[in-house]
């Protein structure tokens, strides 16, 4: 018969299997079904060891993801990377999972789709509109600007 502590572990190795996650979402999950403190952080151990959770590999994942799926700029991918408690480090390795050309090019091409929906003649409008669209996906500023004046 397996011991509390081995089915925590199969239900977390699940977990983890399905999908890539934080040590912050399997201890949150591991609390959800009564497991804390030292024997949550014992599974969360054997689970590194065993390689079914690497945050530096969900990291790139979800870097990639976001910006190929969702186009979302690299400061919102940042901001949210943070939000899920992941190190410096990882946040970095999943930065330079987005190369600049492709990065450009996804900003250009929404810019232009946001173009088209606008319906405002004034020059300085669309570009305000065009701006603060590009914010809200989490490009850079000047990049935003950069793509406007050209």
């Amino acid at each position: 018969m397996p011991t509390p502590h081995s089915k925590g572990l199969i239900k977390a190795a699940a977990f983890c299997a399905y999908q890539e996650r934080t040590q912050q979402e399997v201890r949150q999950r591991l609390s959800e079904w009564g497991y804390y403190g030292d024997e949550a952080e014992e599974i969360i151990a054997e689970l590194i060891g065993q390689n079914y959770l690497n945050e530096e590999r969900f990291a790139k994942a979800f870097a990639g993801g976001k910006f190929r799926v969702k186009h979302w700029g690299r400061r919102k991918i940042e901001q949210e990377l943070k939000a899920r408690g992941l190190s410096k480090y990882n946040i970095q390795q999943a930065m330079k999972e987005i190369d600049d050309d492709p990065y450009r090019q996804t900003l250009r091409d929404l810019i232009d789709k946001k173009r088209e929906q606008i319906n405002d003649d004034n020059p300085l409008v669309i570009k305000q509109k065009l701006v603060r669209f590009a914010l809200s996906k989490g490009y850079e500023s000047d990049l935003i600007w950069q793509m406007l004046d050209t």
